[in-house]
């Protein structure tokens, strides 16, 4: 298990590696194949993220601490962006998500290179991730500790 700013790390080498932004979108569409599939009966509406010109479906679950995230997208390069989100975020917990934000974004160049609709779809995704990050945290407090 990674800290989130190892994660953070590993992806900006990953991109700084890359020569030109046409190796880097590649590498983008390629994030995207790794995404396991997500499960049919988790693409529903509720799942659905705002603000994103593609469909992406976010899923969450707790397990222990640590936050779990899967998600989909009917466009490549939209499943790409949200596999490095799921990357950066997932086993993590509730507090450094909420803490981090994802600077590799601005830190290999990629904001300028998103159109404005993907731009703000990756927004919506970070935004999504922190309120489900802050729910959870929210319902860990609440759990009795054990003596």
């Amino acid at each position: 298990m990674s800290d989130i700013q190892e994660v953070q790390q590993q992806i900006i080498d990953e991109f700084q590696a890359l020569s030109d932004w046409t190796e880097r979108y590649k590498h983008i569409i390629k994030q995207g194949r790794t995404l396991d599939p997500l499960d049919d009966k988790h693409k529903v509406e509720e799942n659905l993220v705002r603000g994103c010109q593609s469909q992406v479906w976010l899923h969450t679950r707790l397990e222990g601490d640590k936050v779990i995230f899967e998600a989909d997208s009917d466009a490549a390069i939209t499943k790409g962006l949200v596999a490095l989100m799921v990357r950066f975020y997932s086993n993590q917990t509730p507090d450094d998500i909420i803490a981090n934000d994802p600077q590799f974004i601005k830190k290999i160049g990629m904001e300028q290179h998103l159109s404005p609709t993907r731009s703000n779809g990756l927004a919506s995704m970070v935004k999504q991730m922190k309120i489900y990050a802050m729910a959870y945290k929210s319902k860990l407090a609440e759990e009795p500790t054990s003596p």
